[in-house]
């Protein structure tokens, strides 16, 4: 047994040691040049030579709407965020011409309208770009003492969460954003629903999940009906009256006495007389 055990102990180590001596063999990959982001970079950042660098991508896959060139893509905004070495495509970039920043990213027919959130009122911060939320507003009306909510739109998409001041403060200092405005693609309807509920009443986010895109069929809440439908009134108590049969008292009733017309001829006269 131990002969046996050294025998293959020593074959073993001499098949580990022709197996290292083996030169590596490189297949060579045929490959192009392809843009990718140098670094993460949110929407709407103007593209540099240093924003941007070439790398090899497999030529047998290739990357549709990509670029090849550097030149392509210099000074053209981004309409989404990329990650680091994430490629660049035509689908992530403004028309040429169109400049940079929030404008390119806003869709034909829609715009793009700021509120005024918190903390609370922007989902405790994940009301990030690209998320989707509903718009509530509630309403108090003091001449009745009386409160109401309701969606006033729904399904919008977030363009971007806080101002550019605090984006760039965050990006320098390494901290998150603060959420004080967050900006909203809408239709132009909607955008004026969201004015008038904005000066009327106190708005509120709610988020939704971006798959969710059936409406919700709601028709608000009021104070009165907050905690349901209040007891119907007490039913007004209903009196039987009983009525006496009336008291016909019988009258005596003379009959009509008998009258007889009489037709009486004199001479050439013809007369009717009445007798009793």
């Amino acid at each position: 047994m131990l002969v046996a055990v050294a025998t293959a102990s020593i074959a073993s180590f001499a098949v580990y040691k022709a197996i290292m001596h083996i030169p590596v063999r490189r297949v060579e990959i045929a490959t192009r040049h392809a843009v990718v982001a140098a670094s993460a970079m949110p929407m709407g950042t103007r593209l540099t030579r240093d924003s941007v660098k070439l790398v090899d991508w497999p030529e047998r896959t290739p990357l549709n709407d990509g670029f090849e060139t550097i030149d392509a893509v210099i000074d053209r905004g981004l309409v989404a965020a990329v990650g680091e070495n994430e490629p660049i495509t035509e689908s992530k970039l403004a028309p040429k011409a169109a400049g940079a920043g929030l404008p390119p990213a806003i869709s034909p027919g829609m715009r793009a309208m700021s509120i005024k959130v918190n903390e609370v009122i922007g989902v405790a911060g994940f009301v990030v770009p690209g998320t989707r939320v509903d718009v509530l507003v509630t309403l108090t009306r003091s001449e009745k003492n009386d409160s109401m909510a309701r969606v006033v739109v729904e399904n919008v998409q977030v363009l971007t969460a806080g101002t550019r001041y605090d984006q760039d403060n965050a990006k320098k200092e390494g901290k998150p954003i603060p959420s004080t405005v967050v900006t909203l693609m809408v239709a132009p309807e909607d955008s004026e629903r969201i004015a008038l509920a904005q000066t009327e009443g106190q708005l509120m986010l709610s988020l939704r999940n971006p798959l969710d895109t059936k409406t919700a069929d709601t028709h608000g809440v009021r104070t009165s009906n907050l905690f349901g439908a209040p007891p119907p009134p007490p039913a007004p108590a209903v009196r039987t009256v009983t009525q006496k049969p009336a008291v016909v008292q019988a009258v005596a009733v003379t009959p009509a006495p008998r009258v007889y017309t009489v037709e009486t001829i004199r001479a050439a006269k013809r007369v009717d007389e009445v007798v009793k």
